[in-house]
């Protein structure tokens, strides 16, 4: 069960880095491309993908290899709940922002949730290749 967990930290940790950097080339080729609000709206909508994902994930590995069960399943509820109304939360306080090209937001944010799907079955198939 620990082995499990430390591969999930892992795994965790390694997507993070990954839509990490995808934000930053993103955010960098908006601001060139376009320009300067559509850079930074960008990088606004990836945040609203990312910064609830931590916390999520934080939660999620809060208690990981604990011998409750229902401990560990009650912080991974709560992550997902928290993530949840964080996202909401930031969306609401994005759209704020009278500087923000909602249309580019939109784009971080959706780039940014499929980095971190696509980078999880990368690096679980790259897990897989090397331990067999």
């Amino acid at each position: 069960m620990h082995s499990m967990v430390s591969k999930g930290k892992v795994l965790a940790r390694k997507t993070l880095l990954i839509q990490l950097y995808v934000m930053a080339i993103f955010s960098l080729l908006f601001l060139v491309i376009f320009n300067t609000d559509a850079g930074i709206s960008y990088f606004i909508g990836a945040c609203v993908s990312v910064l609830p994902s931590i916390v999520f994930a934080f939660f999620a590995f809060r208690f990981a290899g604990a011998t409750k069960k229902e401990l560990v399943m009650k912080s991974f509820s709560q992550g997902s709940k928290l993530k949840l109304a964080m996202t909401i939360i930031l969306f609401v306080l994005a759209y704020q922002l009278t500087l923000l090209q909602p249309v580019f937001m939109l784009i971080g944010f959706a780039i940014t949730t499929a980095t971190h799907t696509i980078a999880i079955i990368w690096l679980s198939k790259c897990q897989k290749t090397i331990s067999n």
